[in-house]
């Protein structure tokens, strides 16, 4: 079955993300493009040649991909509120044809998935990941190899199995027939797929590990990984127009480097790094594994595992502990939870336009919101907010002969 046709959702608000949700997670850059340009291209490989995207009212994934020549049809569907996957997806409704894909925005692999899920005899097909968290996803229940039932976050010990449902489906038009007959929520696309599964036979996909999963902002290092592997092979440099690498400085691949950057004297970048467009490594700075979006600045110190919002400046002498001194899983704390990020390697993770000051000390898993300042000399143990000025307070020490 040769299906063309792929509706990409792309306007969830994604509270997760934060503190990198000061715009849509499709948006974010790697390698001079966004991640939804890397899925869309991805789709018209797989041989898609039809695409609806669902935007927010906002419409900044339509203004951002106007400028980019994408060689199939885009159609734009704008949903009003944030009201989950299934309002989404009814949005589209009308511009569809025939059986259809939905992928998320940031599925950069999905093409990977398409030709083995069109293969499948059922109408729906489902691609089923692994996962060693199954308390955070929606998780297939299956039986004699068959799935037999969707569980929506299930509690912890109670898991029907480790297969978690991934953001790539193939739907037949009848599937918004069972849409309408669930109540309108944040699940109604889980609950919609949850009676097709009782009432008809569902295909499924399996694959052992899932790169583009998005839930959480630490997330985007599998995704530079994978693009890197798969478009930086043997270690190499990308470097872009204008950019200037100044005497010392020493690129190890692999690296992208992006127009107008600016790697100053005896720099050391490395390993899997992302310094998108106007970004700017300064002098004696060592930065391994990290991403740079648009205009971010450091002036020197060490940046390991770390990512960035546009318009960061970092101030001389920060540093990022990005290891535990135990070497053990670091995590992290999202909407007040704490939560296990799955990396042993982890620094800071930085919103929009936030500027920290110089002798900085983040501490490995740290968010720091936007439009936030960071005092100098300050060592930052928790989060902090958007929107916040943060200073360490510094208490006078006497010494014990003294008082005496």
């Amino acid at each position: 079955m040769l299906i063309k046709q792929a509706v990409i959702l792309a306007a969830g608000e994604s509270s997760r993300f934060w503190p990198l949700n000061y715009q849509n997670k499709s948006l974010f850059k790697i390698m001079g493009r966004p991640l939804i340009w890397h899925t869309i291209n991805s789709l018209i490989k797989a041989g898609v040649k039809d695409v609806v995207v669902i935007q927010g009212p906002e419409r900044e994934i339509e203004e951002t991909l106007k400028i980019y020549d994408l060689k199939c049809e885009i159609k734009y569907v704008v949903q009003q509120k944030h009201e989950g996957m299934g309002d989404a997806l009814m949005c589209a409704r009308d511009l569809i044809s025939g059986s259809f894909f939905v992928v998320g925005g940031h599925k950069i692999d999905a093409g990977d998935y398409l030709s083995k899920m069109a293969k499948e005899s059922k109408e729906v097909v489902l691609l089923g990941v692994e996962t060693d968290q199954p308390w955070h996803y929606g998780i297939l229940r299956i039986e004699n190899e068959k799935v037999v039932d969707l569980i929506e976050k299930p509690e912890r010990g109670k898991e029907p199995s480790n297969l978690k449902i991934g953001a790539v489906y193939l739907l037949p038009p009848s599937f918004f027939e069972y849409h309408q007959r669930v109540p309108k929520d944040h699940y109604s696309l889980e609950q919609a797929l949850r009676f097709y599964i009782k009432e008809e036979k569902v295909g499924l996909v399996r694959v052992a590990e899932d790169f583009s999963s998005l839930k959480y902002p630490w997330q985007l290092f599998n995704l530079i990984k994978y693009l890197f592997d798969k478009n930086l092979k043997d270690q190499k440099v990308h470097i872009g127009k204008n950019t200037k690498v100044f005497e010392g400085a020493v690129i190890k691949g692999p690296c992208h480097i992006g127009d107008n950057c600016i790697i100053g004297n005896n720099a050391v970048v490395r390993d899997y790094t992302d310094l998108e467009d106007g970004a700017v490594v300064g002098a004696q700075s060592e930065v391994a594994r990290c991403l740079f979006q648009e205009g971010a600045h450091m002036h020197s110190g060490f940046l390991g595992d770390s990512i960035l919002g546009k318009d960061c400046r970092i101030g001389a002498g920060t540093i990022t502990g990005n290891l535990r001194l135990k070497r053990d899983e670091i995590s992290s704390v999202i909407k007040g939870e704490k939560v296990m990020t799955g990396r042993k390697a982890l620094g800071v993770i930085v919103g929009e336009n936030t500027k920290i000051g110089i002798n900085v000390s983040l501490m490995p898993g740290v968010l720091i919101g936007s439009r936030s300042v960071v005092g100098p000399a300050s060592v930052v143990f928790e989060n902090i907010e958007d929107d916040t000025t943060f200073y360490t307070k510094f208490e006078k020490v006497v010494d014990k002969k003294e008082k005496l």
